[in-house]
């Protein structure tokens, strides 16, 4: 009996110990880069410990709306020990859903993409309005006219890097038609919808995102939604509906004009009327 009661003890004991080690036994977060079917994983300590760290200020951070320093590696200088074969895109993932669709000229271009890691003795404040910080893993710009960069291509929360082909060579169904006139605003709509509507939804089930609705099944959201209620979703979407989950960001004048609004109408109609 008492060495029956011993084991218990120690077992209990060592079930104490584990699980007060538990969070430190965790797997550490890590960011996945996949290019040319190789895949290499790094950790925030891999990635501040690399030769190319740097502290990098920003003067208007696009996901905290104001100046933000990090700790940072260059997203060009990761990427080039892959081979990205002939793909034309980084696919940006994050953890809540949010799938960014990054042409690789304007990731290795004069915009300056960056990794920000966020160190673990040091985080980083909430972001407005939400619980969480913009880490562990985030991409930044340096220089974000250069690009020119949109806020949606401001990835935060990264889990894994991809290079894959572009939205309309990997989902040929959401291309506008070939016959299409070079000026036709549904052209323009296209390359818009893949910048700032794509990370958050589908279009019949093409896309990558899972944020939002798709746009296009069961129902053409032009056929219950009229250009003026689109045009105010777009504008400030708590105008038109609200619910406890709601993450959609408005985009003001300087995210997308009224010009550039209808450009995207455009293109869903035009997507709409070729699924009748």
């Amino acid at each position: 009996m008492h060495g029956g009661w011993n084991r218990g003890w120690l077992a209990a004991l060592a079930a104490l110990l584990l699980a007060s080690l538990a969070p430190a036994l965790a797997a550490e977060p890590a960011l996945r880069l996949t290019a040319g079917g190789t895949t290499r994983s790094f950790s925030a300590a891999d990635l501040l410990a690399r030769p190319d760290a740097a502290s990098i200020t920003l003067p208007r951070d696009a996901s905290y709306g104001r100046p933000m320093t990090y700790r940072a590696v260059p997203l060009r200088a990761l990427l080039a020990g892959l081979a990205p074969g002939d793909a034309d895109t980084v696919e940006a993932r994050a953890t809540d859903g949010f799938v960014s669709q990054l042409p690789l000229a304007l990731v290795e271009g004069p915009a300056e993409a960056w990794i920000a890691v966020e160190d673990p003795a040091h985080p980083w404040p909430k972001l407005p309005g939400k619980p969480v910080s913009a880490g562990p893993f985030y991409l930044v710009w340096r220089a974000p006219a250069r690009g020119p960069v949109a806020a949606e291509q401001w990835p935060y929360a990264l889990a894994e890097l991809t290079a894959v082909d572009s939205p309309a060579h990997r989902w040929p169904a959401i291309a506008v038609a070939a016959s299409l006139a070079p000026d036709d605003p549904a052209r323009r709509g296209q390359a818009l919808f893949a910048t700032n509507c794509l990370p958050c939804h589908r279009l019949a089930g093409a896309g990558e995102g899972t944020v939002g609705p798709d746009l296009l099944r069961p129902m053409p959201a032009t056929a219950y939604f009229t250009e003026a209620g689109l045009r105010a979703l777009l504008r400030d979407p708590a105008s038109v509906r609200t619910w406890p989950a709601q993450q959609m960001p408005r985009f003001d004048r300087a995210a997308l004009s009224d010009q550039d609004i209808g450009a995207v109408i455009a293109y869903l109609r035009h997507l709409a009327a070729r699924t009748r």
